[in-house]
């Protein structure tokens, strides 16, 4: 089991950083000119959001409180400018954040009234040696120490899973759209092969056989579903990339909303090809029951 030597500040980032970086931010600025000064200073990180609200560079020096009076306040230097982790959970949520060392954030946290402020965290990330602990280690952590709440921030399986009821719904999303979708294409397949009537009796009348005719239906499905399976595919690559940048833009996030595998192409094409060409089958075979003198009307 190893700790990590570095706390990520985030709620705490967010009620400290607008309170006190935001209308100090521009007055410390000119102290950066100043190396002698800055570069005694202790560096911490900000997010993209905070640098672009704030209006802050790399080498700008900050004061950071506690509290939105100032009490307390320790200067900073800014020490480079990261994009934080994109989190499907808060990809609504502006990224306030800053990163700094644990004992800078022990040093401003000493500054509040509360005993023992200093020694106290809110949250701790501990990586396992061995990921398949996690349950062991969690049960272990629940007897021990009661009152702590302990969960993997990994993606969970079963019933953990955050993303479980979402994943679900859009499967029953899927299921409904297929049966819909080929519901539709069942009609038309039957529509065409109205059209087509008479032709089909002139050919059956010829002396072609219907396993022949078949065939010939099975054939010309099977190419009418491939192109469609693939324009599809094509379509869904070349708008993929509209997609997630008109939400990232939307939302200043850098999650992926859509991304087209090579798994969900596969499986769209072994789930469209042989559907389209049931209905043409099905369309077909409608006609192909009919006595040969009612299909060209005489």
């Amino acid at each position: 089991m190893r700790r990590s030597g570095r706390v990520r500040v985030s709620a705490f980032a967010a009620a400290l950083l607008v309170a006190a970086v935001l209308p100090l931010a521009a007055g410390q600025r000119g102290d950066a000119a100043d190396p002698g000064r800055a570069d005694d200073l202790p560096d911490i990180l900000v997010s993209r959001q905070l640098a672009q609200q704030a209006a802050l560079r790399e080498g700008d020096v900050v004061t950071l409180a506690a509290d939105p009076a100032g009490s307390g306040a320790i200067r900073f230097r800014v020490g480079g400018i990261y994009e934080p982790t994109p989190n499907p959970m808060r990809f609504t949520a502006k990224r306030i954040e800053a990163r700094m060392h644990l004992p800078d954030l022990q040093a401003i946290m000493s500054s509040l009234s509360e005993a023992g402020s200093a020694e106290t965290i809110s949250a701790l990330n501990i990586r396992l040696a061995d990921s398949n602990d996690v349950d062991s280690f969690l049960t272990l952590v629940a007897d021990r120490v009661p009152g702590i709440s302990a969960g993997p921030t990994a993606r969970a399986s079963g019933g953990r899973d955050p993303f479980a009821v979402l994943e679900r719904f859009h499967f029953a999303v899927a299921i409904v759209t297929v049966l819909g979708s080929t519901a539709f294409l069942l009609a038309l397949m039957v529509m065409r092969a109205e059209e087509r009537r008479e032709t089909i009796g002139i050919i059956r009348l010829i002396g072609i056989s219907q396993r022949s005719i078949l065939i010939g239906v099975l054939v010309e499905g099977l190419l009418i579903a491939t192109a469609g399976a693939v324009f599809g595919i094509l379509l869904a690559v070349a708008t993929e990339g509209i997609v997630n940048r008109f939400f990232q833009w939307r939302y200043d996030t850098t999650l992926i909303f859509v991304r087209v595998t090579m798994s969900i192409a596969l499986e769209s094409i072994a789930l469209s090809v042989p559907l389209g060409v049931a209905a043409g089958l099905v369309g077909s075979w409608t006609l192909l029951r009919r006595d040969v003198v009612s299909l060209i009307r005489r």
